[in-house]
């Protein structure tokens, strides 16, 4: 969606993100609806029986699989999703069809489930935290990260956790690019928290703000006023400085 802003930004029109997002959901539902019947024969195909293994071909299998079902999860609310969620063996399966029934706004209980089997496992639970920020639905998504940021097991301190959640957020492009400015003011407010602690990862973070000016003149001034809020924070670290005052030009 980022990269369809993007060009239409370059071809001189004003990119609405919520336009864009709807209009390529249209479009999947449009495919999934016009060849449902082959997407299902692909989909049955393309399981992979035995025990998981990580050569090529099963991988390439599981991958078409997972491309199917984001099709077909635009029509069935998630459905086949769920049900590949329970019987999954694998990783891949697992996390795809976790991914997909969080887009579709139907995930609270898979992702309970993936937290209780996964929590000491820090990697993972740093894709169970991007999931869930990146793919939410965007009038959702700065309070599940919001949620998501005042648990206390998140230890925003670690870069890695910080970059799931806060880098998954910035990449949800509708959601970050709210128009009421939800995002840019959830993400300003965890810059600056996390500047004393680590400036040089808040400073890199910072350009999740760097497309501001392509939006419409709402979305602008929400964005410059999060920037200026960053900018004139006491104590910024020299990073954070010198990145806010490029971005505000």
């Amino acid at each position: 969606e980022d990269e369809i802003a993007a060009a239409l930004a370059t071809a001189g029109t004003t990119p609405d993100p919520e336009a864009i997002r709807a209009a390529r959901r249209a479009l999947m539902q449009a495919l999934a609806t016009r060849h449902a019947t082959a997407l299902q024969t692909v989909y049955d195909a393309c399981a992979v029986p035995g025990p998981y293994a990580p050569e090529a071909a099963p991988a390439g299998r599981r991958a078409l699989r997972l491309a199917c079902l984001a099709l077909l999860s635009t029509l069935d609310g998630g459905a086949r999703a769920r049900a590949l969620f329970a019987a999954a063996d694998n990783m891949t399966e697992s996390i795809g069809a976790l991914n997909l029934l969080v887009a579709e706004g139907e995930a609270t209980a898979e992702l309970e489930a993936f937290r209780a089997r996964w929590a000491k496992d820090a990697l993972v639970m740093d894709k169970w935290l991007s999931a869930q920020a990146m793919l939410s639905p965007p009038g959702q998504a700065a309070e599940v990260v919001a949620g998501l940021a005042a648990d206390p097991g998140f230890a925003w301190q670690n870069p890695n956790r910080f970059r799931a959640l806060l880098g998954g957020f910035a990449a949800n492009h509708a959601g970050f690019h709210r128009a009421d400015g939800a995002g840019y003011a959830l993400f300003a407010d965890w810059l600056i928290r996390l500047d004393p602690r680590n400036p040089q990862t808040a400073a890199r973070m910072s350009t999740a703000f760097e497309t501001w000016r392509r939006y419409d003149a709402g979305r602008q001034a929400l964005a410059r006023a999060a920037l200026e809020r960053i900018a004139a924070t006491p104590g910024l670290s020299r990073d954070l400085t010198e990145m806010s005052s490029r971005l505000l030009g």
